[in-house]
């Protein structure tokens, strides 16, 4: 049995583009990585912060047939947790990488099929900053479309970016761009990978209502204590 295999490979603009699988034992499940040239940009060694991202912001929300939006794809974790909640009726994920997108679609990723292949689902290849400031927001179309939830997991942290040009999204003026998307009583929630912001979360109390940070704990074989990641939540005033 193979224990690496790349699954695929891109030249893109913004660099070398590749899907693996490797395992680190014969016993051991699969790992699913995409790099960015030398870079790690997602990975499924470690996956329960994208899950609670979609387990902790949406059960916040009120009513039924939910519109929900999720900023970034990645391998779907967050996407497939959304879907699994009955009262989604709607979820939309925008992704700048249309390969990643094209992987999800041709079934190369474990959950491409769940993802991809539910009705409710619609990928969208795109800028998620540029689209949540924009005065048509996410549906160009739909200028008055509003959602239930917008969730967030694009860059590790509001400190540490995937790329420096997204570093004026976590300020007021950005936020209040994305509370203006969500419908009343709206839920707003961003994975994180770093330790708490006070300076972001004073910038949430300054847009939405109910701010609070959960911390989500995993284990790890690389350090003798619990590994963690961020939730950031908050609520449409």
């Amino acid at each position: 049995m193979l224990l690496f295999e790349e699954i695929a490979f891109r030249q893109t603009p913004i660099g070398e583009l590749s899907l693996r699988r490797r395992r680190l034992s014969a016993q051991g499940e699969d790992i699913w990585e995409i790099k960015l040239n030398d870079g790690y940009l997602m990975s499924s060694r470690f996956v329960e912060g994208e899950i609670a991202l979609a387990d902790l912001a949406l059960p916040l929300a009120h009513g039924e047939k939910l519109d929900v939006v999720i900023g970034g794809l990645g391998l779907g974790y967050t996407a497939e947790a959304a879907l699994r909640d009955p009262r989604v009726g709607a979820l939309t994920v925008v992704e700048l990488i249309p390969e990643v997108i094209e992987w999800h679609r041709e079934h190369l990723l474990p959950l491409g099929e769940a993802v991809s292949g539910d009705p409710r689902c619609e990928l969208i290849q795109g800028d998620f900053f540029e689209l949540a400031r924009s005065p048509a927001g996410f549906f160009p179309d739909q200028p008055q479309r509003l959602h239930d939830a917008i969730l967030i997991d694009i860059d590790h942290s509001t400190t540490h970016f995937i790329d420096p040009a997204t570093v004026d999204f976590y300020s007021i003026e950005a936020l209040e761009a994305v509370s203006r998307r969500l419908a009343p009583a709206g839920i707003f929630a961003l994975w994180s990978t770093d330790a708490e912001d006070p300076v972001f979360l004073e910038v949430m109390r300054q847009c939405f209502t109910e701010v609070r940070v959960e911390r989500i704990e995993f284990e790890t074989p690389y350090r003798d204590k619990p590994a963690f990641n961020l939730i950031y939540l908050g609520r449409k005033r």
